[in-house]
């Protein structure tokens, strides 16, 4: 049995139905419906809760009524107060400024001119007076003309210094409010005042005037809160069933009973600190002594911070005491603020195993998320050193304070890791930037006693919870290990990043800031999120790997070097796309008579297929150009040969068939200076500097092999010095790239003379691109050269004016090698012969010898007839002539033309 401090008699113990038998007492003698005559009675008398509830609420309206009349009366004089203020001072402005003002006081009787304008002022503004006055005080007007000449009854100092003033004074016309105002003339001197004012029997008459609707007004809100009070009166009796006092009193001891029932600590100190009531649950938790109650909180043996907390009575929520083995969570309120005693109730419950529940719940929400961040936002692109870093990133400071991840060294190329070679230090962050661990991009070597070392070698984590006890991970760099100690890192997580079967590193997990070292619950968390950024790294270098392949095989396919020629001064430049191997390739072939080739195509799309058909596409121009055939021959060959591909590689499900191909074929011959282009589906044209002169090409980009491709011809003249640029789509289509800014690049770009051959690897004379980089591009320069010089030829069929006397040498030496060969046949068959003779007068034969790398002897006739290498017998006649040539020459071939054919020889000059 509790007892309450101040109680002789032992608490009631009332049962639970008492209240029950009071309402069936009350019913048996007045019935059990409520009778309102009956209630309202009661409410009035006050020995009810209700009817004491009742008075003090008439009371309490009553007096809020009176002080709202009261204020309301007082704010009322104060705006009628401030009203008059505002328009005494504004009347005296508006009649201090007003025309003829100055002139006014200035004239010999100011009073005549100025005392009709006051008084229509004064009685137009509806204030009590508006006098006009000198700087002396003396007045020239006033309501009552026996005061004007007297002196002003107010304070002019403020005025007179070019302030207005407004005061509160008793005048001659009794207690008012007035302004005075200087006048002022054009030089801003003070040559009068003007003052205006209003008696406060005018300023209260306002208040007085709605003092009765004020009145009204409270007596409604009194009549409207009397009925409110009742009302509420008349609910809390039926809500309390017509309880008196004592009555209540049973119930809250009944309901104190329950308060010692609850399952949580309830506690009453007084107001100086003395023990009044503790619940069971609080002897419970605080372990209280049988005679606590009455005692001084410092007396019950409580931990110092719980007995200082229930002495205090300061306001406390849910803080957290530890009370032997026990986390208590206490509240507590004082009981003075709504007018009790004083002193202060405090609630206890133990709160031990939520904390622990809700700190592992906020841990796993924690990690939780952090595994889902790191499978959002590591491997967002396909780089291994981003990938590194973009895990160490996420890592600090949320799970440790410093993140290193160690590489092996093909790994970051795309290659097999090497488990017995050297590693480099991929990625390196910290909350600091001083820590003495080894920098990002440094090559290591981890000894096997060391925590990575375990690490890559059983492909396991290895968790070290205090660096200092590590033996193993101070063999690793005595030095720097003690640097690290002393720089407070005293913690060491090492997970290998495992792909499969494959161990592409180790990740280091440090801390230094927080004082718990890793437990075994990190060690987990750390092993998951490695995990899971080994399967990015791993793709990442799988894709770099691919990348690299793609490369390297497109380079490979590429020409490696220039052939050697002397008619054109080249230089080319080949970037690689960003995003993906593509089919873009370029070339320079030699071809017989000292003219070169120029190639530029594309093949459409990206990955190896396109480079891989980049490659036969090549090779198939190489052997056509072999057979000296016109450009626009070559690329129909070319078209015909990317059809017969798409036909082949259609039937076979696993090959992607080519969607097509353009490409620009390009012939100069520096003799003629005349170079031939003829493109399919290839940009609309070169770019030429200095002299040459292009045709406008109008036809469509439609590419080869699309079965609609449009081969076009042009061609021009092209001076000694001239420049020709050739270059693939991805220069000009490339992030909004245009022709236009093409032609001005180059034309910004080549202005001079030609490349050197120095610069023939992109050089700064050839645009080689635009202002992206995503897009393959071939960009290629050539400037004409000087193997066609008239120094350099000797031409059978005559030549320019200066040359023609060796151009006829030339012509008669060929006139006498096929006489010879037709005397030596004349021999043999005269008959014969004469038919040769008549022949070669017939057919013209032209000769052309070319000093360039080699010496070159074209013999040009009309036939179209194609010779043919025979091995003549002892008993032939003929047949030997081309068999000699191929014998003694170090190459020979046939070119068709127009009308005729050229056979010719080259042979080294010594």
């Amino acid at each position: 049995m509790v007892r309450l401090m101040g109680r002789s008699q032992a608490r009631s113990s009332l049962r639970p139905g008492a209240a029950a038998s009071v309402r069936r007492r009350r019913d048996a003698d007045g019935g059990s419906r409520w009778r309102p005559a009956a209630g309202l009675r009661s409410v009035l008398s006050g020995r009810s809760v209700a009817g004491q509830v009742f008075v003090l609420h008439l009371v309490i309206v009553l007096l809020l009524v009176v002080a709202a009349v009261v204020a309301l009366v007082l704010q009322v004089r104060r705006d009628s107060t401030q009203e008059a203020r505002n328009r005494s001072l504004a009347v005296a402005e508006t009649f201090a400024n007003a025309p003829g003002m100055v002139a006014a006081l200035r004239s010999p009787d100011p009073t005549a001119v100025l005392q009709p304008r006051a008084e229509a002022v004064r009685k137009q503004a509806r204030v009590d007076f508006v006098v006009v006055m000198n700087t002396d005080g003396i007045r020239y007007t006033h309501p009552k003309p026996d005061r004007i000449g007297k002196k002003f009854v107010g304070t002019l100092g403020p005025a007179l210094a070019g302030q207005p003033v407004v005061e509160e004074i008793k005048g001659t016309i009794g207690q008012l409010v007035q302004a005075v105002v200087p006048v002022k003339d054009s030089g801003g001197r003070v040559v009068g005042l003007v003052s205006a004012g209003i008696t406060t029997e005018h300023v209260g008459g306002a208040a007085e005037d709605q003092l009765p609707l004020v009145l009204g007004a409270a007596l409604a809100a009194l009549a409207l809160a009397t009925a409110g009070a009742a009302l509420v009166s008349r609910r809390l009796l039926r809500q309390t069933h017509g309880l008196g006092p004592h009555e209540m009193t049973r119930m809250y001891e009944h309901h104190d009973a329950v308060l010692h029932a609850v399952r949580e600590g309830v506690i009453i100190v007084d107001g100086d600190g003395t023990l009044m009531l503790a619940n069971d649950e609080a002897r419970r938790l605080l372990g209280l002594p049988e005679d606590a109650e009455g005692r001084h909180v410092l007396d019950l043996g409580l931990d110092p911070g719980t007995a200082e907390l229930l002495s205090s009575g300061r306001v406390a929520t849910d803080e957290v005491h530890l009370v032997a083995d026990r986390l208590l969570a206490v509240n507590q309120r004082p009981t003075d603020r709504a007018g009790g005693p004083r002193g202060s109730v405090a609630t206890v419950r133990d709160s031990t195993e939520l904390r622990a529940l809700s700190g592992r719940a906020e841990e796993s929400r924690e990690r939780l998320n952090m595994l889902y961040d790191a499978g959002v936002g590591i491997g967002t692109s396909l780089d291994v050193t981003r990938t590194a870093e973009e895990l160490a990133e996420l890592a600090v400071p949320r799970f440790a304070d410093f993140v290193t991840v160690d590489l092996f060294e093909p790994v970051l190329a795309g290659g097999h890791p090497d488990p017995g070679g050297a590693l480099r230090r991929a990625a390196s962050t910290g909350i600091g930037e001083d820590a003495p661990l080894y920098p990002a991009d440094q090559q290591l070597r981890f000894v096997e006693s060391s925590p990575q070392g375990l690490s890559l070698a059983t492909g396991r984590p290895v968790l070290e919870p205090r660096l200092s006890e590590a033996p193993g991970w101070h063999a690793q760099d005595v030095e720097r290990s003690g640097q690290v100690m002393e720089y407070g890192i005293h913690s060491l997580i090492t997970v290998p990043l495992r792909a499969g079967s494959l161990v592409l590193g180790v990740v280091s997990f440090w801390r230094s800031r927080k004082e718990e070292p890793f437990d075994t619950d990190e060690l987990a968390l750390a092993e998951e999120l490695v995990a899971r950024a080994a399967v990015s790294i791993d793709n990442a270098r799988r894709y770099t790997r691919e990348h690299s392949m793609a490369v390297t095989l497109q380079r490979s396919l590429l020409p490696r070097t220039l052939p050697d020629q002397s008619a054109l001064e080249i230089a080319y430049r080949y970037l690689p796309a960003q995003a993906g191997v593509g089919g873009d390739w370029f070339d320079v072939l030699p071809l017989s008579g000292a003219r070169v080739a120029l190639v530029v195509g594309d093949v459409v799309g990206h990955g190896l297929h396109a480079a891989a058909t980049m490659g036969r596409l090549r090779t198939a121009v190489h052997n056509f150009s072999s057979l000296d055939l016109p450009p626009d021959e070559l690329l129909a060959l070319l078209d015909e040969l990317v059809g017969r591909i798409d036909q082949d590689e259609a039937q076979d499900d696993e090959s992607a068939p080519v969607t097509g191909a353009t490409c620009l074929y390009a012939v100069y011959d520096p003799v003629s200076r005349h170079c031939t282009v003829a493109r399919a589906g290839h940009p609309r044209r070169p770019w030429c500097g200095r002299t040459a002169v292009w045709s406008s090409w109008t036809c469509p980009p439609v590419p080869a092999g699309a079965r609609r491709s449009a081969v076009r011809v042009g061609g021009s003249g092209a001076a000694r010095g001239s420049r020709l640029v050739l270059y693939t789509d991805g220069l000009v289509e490339d992030r909004g790239t245009t022709s236009t800014w093409v032609w001005s690049s180059c034309a910004r770009r080549c202005p001079g003379p030609a490349t050197p051959r120095g610069d023939v690897q992109g050089g700064p004379g050839v645009p080689a691109a635009g202002p992206g980089g995503r897009r393959h591009r071939a960009a290629g320069g050539a400037d004409a050269g000087a193997a066609g010089r008239p120094d350099r030829r000797v031409d059978g069929a005559g030549g320019p004016g200066g040359r023609r006397r060796g151009a006829g040498r030339g012509h008669r030496e060929a006139g006498r090698v096929g006489a010879g060969r037709a005397g030596v046949q004349h021999g043999a068959d005269p008959e014969r012969a004469g038919h040769q003779r008549a022949a070669l007068r017939r057919l013209p034969i032209r000769v052309r010898m070319l000093c360039e790398r080699h010496l070159i002897c074209e013999v040009y006739d009309s036939s179209s007839t194609s010779p043919h290498l025979r091995y003549a017998t002892m008993t032939d006649e003929g047949g030997r002539g081309l068999f000699l040539v191929a014998q003694l020459a170090e190459r020979w071939g046939t070119r068709y033309l127009p009308a005729g054919k050229v056979i010719w020889a080259a042979q080294p000059v010594p």
